[in-house]
Order: structure tokens, then sequence, then C-alpha cells
């Protein structure tokens, strides 16, 4: 049992069973035990490695499309450019090197970076020294003007709520106790009026998710948009509608018991683009992408091709297994998706393609 497990333990005991929320939040965000508190877990000695770690070339698509998405606007200046949880900083700084030769782009961004762990704010400040980066406890604390905004692998952190649909209403899964250890539960049945939309595509013994911090930051992101103009680009692993369960747990890059050593494991659950385009409006939402076909859209190949020229041996076979890890539909070209938001009468960011209808992922 970790402190915090034991923390946790002594807390439902006395005051009764926890919101499948309130228990990744306090294993995530505990100012003392919480993961993101106490570690840096990126990398081969963390606990999972992101697509800006294998390769500059993923940093490089993206930093070229938020560029054309500025031009595309009318460059302007000066502008807001954000990233949520920007890891050690290496997405950051590969978008701002991919984007030095555009006109104007430098000149014009105010960078800041929304980031709630001290060791990796300690990172992203190395990382990107030179560009005075503001650092933010929320999203809401953005200045206002133009917003050009990253979020990789940001939202699938936030924390959920699940519920198992029966004759009765809803049924929701908690956190409690069984033999003095952690373990999931259910709630007496209740109506839950924020999924009477899940009542027609749903039937009894059918479990949902909802995330109320991704519908809100979803919110507060779209409004600033529509306000002020920009774009956000939401890259993560995830579908256009919650259906099952997606809660997790990894340690040392495996698969782990989400309950066995609460603030030592990373915990993540799928990210329902449907409910954040839904969220994000009056801003419109492109239709969800998988990342493998973004990224040829925006030209990595040609990229991985150039870059190709210059290696050989070990570090050629090292390049050409990391564009094939971030394409190929069997690695992470399918199981990550990619959305954008943009203010209506602009176009979408280059690669991707604005829905239709709410209904249209």
């Amino acid at each position: 049992m970790t402190p915090l497990g034991a923390l946790l333990s002594r807390q439902i005991a006395a005051t009764g069973p926890m919101t499948l929320a309130d228990y990744m939040a306090a294993c995530l965000l505990h100012p003392e035990h919480g993961y993101y508190a106490t570690r840096n877990p990126l990398g081969a000695a963390g606990d999972f490695t992101t697509a800006p770690e294998i390769s500059q070339m993923f940093g490089e698509m993206l930093g070229l499309c938020l560029a054309q998405a500025w031009m595309d606007q009318g460059a302007p200046a000066p502008f807001v450019l954000a990233e949520l949880g920007p890891g050690r900083g290496t997405l950051m700084a590969d978008i701002l090197r991919a984007t030095a030769r555009v006109p104007g782009f430098h000149d014009a961004f105010r960078l800041h970076l929304v980031e709630a762990s001290p060791p990796l704010r300690a990172e992203q400040a190395a990382r990107l020294q030179g560009q005075a980066p503001t650092w933010h406890e929320t999203a809401e604390s953005l200045p206002e003007g133009p917003l050009f905004l990253i979020a990789n692998e940001f939202f699938d952190a936030l924390p959920i709520r699940q519920f198992l649909r029966n004759d009765g209403g809803w049924r929701e899964r908690m956190v409690g106790l069984t033999d003095g250890a952690l373990a999931l539960g259910l709630a007496a049945a209740t109506p839950v009026a924020a999924l009477d939309h899940r009542l027609a595509d749903t039937v009894a013994g059918h479990l949902v998710e909802t995330c109320a911090p991704a519908a809100t930051l979803a919110q507060e992101i779209g409004a600033r948009i529509a306000r002020n103009g920009g774009a956000a680009l939401v890259i993560d692993y995830g579908g256009w509608r919650s259906f099952g369960d997606t809660f997790q747990a990894l340690k040392d890059h495996r698969p782990a018991d989400p309950f066995a050593a609460p603030g030592a494991a990373d915990l993540t659950a799928h990210v329902d683009f449907e409910a954040l385009a839904r969220a994000a409006a009056p801003a419109r939402a492109t239709q969800m992408t998988p990342q493998g076909v973004f990224l040829e859209r925006l030209g990595i190949t040609v990229r991985a091709e150039a870059l190709a020229r210059g290696l050989s041996g070990p570090a050629l076979h090292s390049h050409v297994a990391a564009h094939r890890r971030l394409t190929h539909p069997d690695e992470m070209g399918s199981l990550f998706k990619v959305m954008a938001l943009f203010p209506d009468g602009a176009p979408p960011p280059p690669g991707l393609e604005p829905r239709v209808s709410h209904d249209d992922p």
C-alpha cells in the first residue's frame, strides 16, 4: 500500500466510497503523493512515451499546421501560443524550431504553458530557454487574444466518472473498500440528466464514461477561439462517443492494476471527442481524423525521406521505426485521433476537414 493508498483508504472508511473522478484526481494531482507531483513520467525511465519523444517530425508537422492556420487567419499579432500539459517541453521546442522561418510568427507569439507538475515545469524551463514562457495552473488564466493551442495526450488524464445503465436508471461505479483493499463497487440506481441523450444508444448493462473537466475546458477554449480567433489541435487516444470501460493504469510501460499503487502509476481514459466538440460550440470542430492520416496529409513521409538521406545503420533503422510508429494503423496511426477547433468563417487547420453536423465524427 502506498502512502496515498493508505490515506484514501482511511478517507473512504470514514466518509464512504468516492467517485472514480475523485480517485483519479487524488492519484494524479495530490500535492504531496500525487503521480505528477512526485515524478517525471516520460521516457524509458518513466512509465510512458509520447509522440514528441519518438521523433522530431511529430512536432514539426504540428508546428507548421498551426503556423498555416495563423496565416490563414491574417497572421494576428500578438497572439497566445499555448500548450496544455507540455511534458518535457520537447513538442513545443520542435514546434518553435519548425516555425522559425515563418515570417512574423516568432515576433508575434507569446508563449504560455499549462502545467501542474513541478518536476516537468523545471524540464520545460530548461528546454525552452530564451522563449520566456509563462506557466499556468489552469487554462482559464490564459490571457485574452487570438489563441493557437496544442493539447497532445492531455485530455486522457482528466478525471472521469463511469455509469452502468440498468432498468432503474444509471448506477455509478464508485471506489470503496473490499476486505480492506481499494476496489470498485456500484452506487444505487438513479436518473442522470447529463446522460439522457445516451438513452437512445444504450441498453441495460452498457457502461459510459463522462468527463466534466474536459467539457468545461473545451467550452473555455472554444469560447476564446470563437471570440478572438485562433485554433486548437487536440491529439489523443479515444473515439467519437464514449462506450465501455476505458479506465486504465500504466506503470513501467506496461498495463497495471489502477488500484494497486495509488499515486505510483499513470491513470488515463479514452477521450470522448464528440463531447469535446459539442462543448466547444460556438467554435467549429473538424472531423475526428486518425493521427496517421493527419500526419501523412501534412507531409510527414516527405520529411522522413529528407531526414533519412543523412542517416545510415542503426540511426536509419530507428528513424524508419519512428515514422512507422507515428503513422502506421497497427501502431499510433489509428489509436490516436486528431480534432481541431477553429472560428466560424475561417478555414480549418490543414490536414483536417470540417464536420457537417454534430453527429458526424
